[in-house]
């Protein structure tokens, strides 16, 4: 735990009181600051009862007694309202922030030279946050890895000179972190996303600059206009900027070659690191994530041949394209977190043909017409749950199918078609293109059931990756 001892003798206000504000609430009493909880769920407000820490309702609370008022990321900031507890402490005039601001108060009071690496993007950070942490931890590094994946930030260990950490942060996070100061600040990219929240892309982007805006180094994605455009506005500010590119040849920064991953200086080009043979960074979205964890660990001090045996060595995360077992011939491979078509693409892309791809759940509004431009990789499709009659409808005579119904039968059937497939590797593709909640409680579960369908398979077998 990092007890939050910038508050020490003062009185904090609280709200959202699931996992991380719980523990965001314990560092505040253990850094010694008076603490007065709530949410709008009783029974979170009963748990946090349970655990020690005080509860009160927010609405009759002496508003200007509070010395900063902490606020779950997940509760409206600004649209499509503000939140009623947001708008009680704008109006007394108290500072409204989150465990990621505790979190940089604590590094620069305790230490300032704490390797601090931070990811932010609409896609692609978790992996890029893992990738970096096992570069690092391979390396040799003492390394703590959490906030918008894995650990609540607020518990990891204390800020240490040499202890590095490597934070992704949602938009929702970095709204409330407005001394955001990362060693290495990375923007991988920026498309539509969280509008609900943020109201306006320009407004969404302008929070996710803030992250590289306030670090030592940005490290930005210039693939699309957004992030072209954040590069360009914080070089003439000043700030050392890095550009990233998964296949622009840059004249000055880092790009992707195929599989290798190049640096460009002033027009001339040299290779730093290469991709070739890893199965658990496929494709060309991963090499972008790769070239983001390696700038940032280059940024923080380690050496080229530390970077490439820990991209050799990286597992990949569960339910993100992860390798979960082979055949002969046959890979099989759990994509489950893509919920939809645009996240089921950079899996399709992956793989050039020979694809027995799984899809189906419960469907998201446009289903899989965006994904038109792949079927020629598809050798067969097998249909499962809601959304089956109308892929069907949509593959018609494009792609040979199936309505399968069950991930099981589909699982079963896939592979019995693949390993008769003799145009070389073949490859077993769950990427839903959809939500689970038709047959699975999440897409974890859903992932889940694919690895021990294909695993059970005689003949498989399991490759290790994360469990």
């Amino acid at each position: 735990m990092i007890p939050a001892a910038s508050f020490s003798g003062k009185r904090v206000s609280l709200f959202g009181l699931g996992g991380s504000g719980i523990a965001t609430a314990h560092a505040l009493i253990a850094g010694g600051a008076e603490v007065l909880a709530w949410d709008d769920n009783p029974e979170s407000v009963a748990r946090a009862a349970a655990a020690g820490i005080a509860t009160g309702d927010l609405r009759t609370a002496d508003w200007p007694r509070f010395a900063a008022f902490v606020l779950s990321p997940g509760v409206p900031l600004t649209h499509p309202k503000p939140h009623w507890t947001v708008e009680l402490a704008r109006g007394a005039g108290v500072e409204v922030i989150g465990d990621i601001e505790l979190f940089c108060r604590e590094r620069i009071s305790d230490a300032p030279a704490a390797p601090f690496i931070a990811i932010t993007g609409t896609n692609g950070k978790s992996t890029t946050t893992a990738l970096t942490a096992h570069i690092l931890k391979s390396a040799g590094r003492d390394t703590q890895m959490g906030g918008n994946i894995g650990r609540a930030i607020m518990t990891l260990d204390p800020p240490e000179p040499k202890r590095h950490y490597v934070v992704e942060c949602s938009s929702y996070q970095i709204d409330l972190a407005p001394s955001i100061n990362p060693t290495a600040g990375i923007l991988l990219n920026l498309t539509p996303d969280h509008l609900d929240r943020h109201g306006t892309m320009a407004h969404y982007a302008s929070i996710k600059e803030r992250l590289v805006a306030g670090s030592d180094t940005a490290i930005v994605g210039v693939d699309d206009s957004w992030g072209a455009q954040i590069a360009d506005r914080l070089e003439r500010a000043g700030r050392q900027v890095i550009r990233i590119s998964k296949r622009l040849p840059l004249t000055d920064g880092y790009f992707a070659d195929g599989t290798n991953l190049m640096e460009a200086v002033h027009g001339r080009y040299s290779r730093v690191a290469f991709l070739e043979g890893i199965g658990s960074l496929r494709g060309q979205h991963n090499a972008q994530n790769a070239l983001a964890a390696v700038v940032a660990c280059l940024k923080v001090g380690l050496e080229l041949g530390e970077i490439q045996a820990g991209l050799e060595s990286f597992p990949g995360l569960a339910h993100r394209m992860e390798q979960v077992g082979r055949k002969g011939h046959v890979l099989f491979v759990n994509d489950s977190k893509a919920t939809n078509a645009d996240a089921a693409a950079p899996a399709l892309s992956s793989f050039p043909s020979r694809i027995y791809w799984i899809a189906g759940g419960l469907p998201k509004e446009g289903g899989i017409e965006p994904l038109r431009g792949f079927f020629p990789r598809i050798a067969k499709a097998y249909l499962i749950g809601e959304a089956a009659p109308a892929f069907a409808a949509t593959l018609g005579e494009a792609v040979p199918y199936e309505i399968s119904g069950t991930l099981a039968a589909a699982v079963e059937h896939a592979a019995h078609d693949a390993a008769s497939d003799a145009g070389g590797e073949a490859v077993v593709l769950l990427s839903p293109a959809c939500a689970s909640f038709d047959q699975f409680k999440n897409f974890e579960v859903r992932g889940e059931a694919f690895r021990q369908a294909a695993t059970a398979i005689d003949g498989v077998k399991p490759i290790g990756g994360p469990r």
